[in-house]
């Protein structure tokens, strides 16, 4: 039942960043930078932020509810907001390391990986 609210969440945040996206980003038409996912990215990691302090304030959400809302909606809005949300949590566990560590083997691997795949797919598309 967990993956049926984590679908169905992911399925409304998958559809509201399509649709944000698409709003900003043409609104800056000559702009090279992606303010289109800047925005979805700031606004996911805002949601996060308020959900899991409403959360940690008032005391339990029902399991499908937060499933439903932190990995299905917010997760397929932006998963920034899980990486975000998750480096903040090492801060506050006084366990700066980790945090820093998150940011930096996450971005460094992350930008890696997205040359391999591009290398490989252009290594056998010649």
């Amino acid at each position: 039942m967990r993956y049926l609210f984590v679908g169905l969440g992911g399925f409304v945040g998958a559809i509201l960043r399509h649709w944000l996206g698409g709003l900003v980003q043409p609104a800056s038409p000559h702009a090279a930078f992606p303010f289109g996912t800047l925005v979805v990215n700031l606004l996911g990691c805002f949601a996060i932020g308020v959900v899991v302090q409403a959360i940690e304030a008032r005391g339990a959400l029902h399991p499908y509810a937060r499933v439903f809302l932190i990995v299905g909606v917010i997760g397929g809005f932006t998963t920034f907001s899980a990486f975000a949300s998750e480096t903040l949590n090492g801060f506050r566990a006084s366990l700066p390391w980790v945090a820093i560590l998150n940011v930096v083997v996450s971005v460094s691997l992350g930008l890696l990986a997205v040359w391999g795949g591009r290398a490989t797919v252009a290594a056998v598309v010649r």
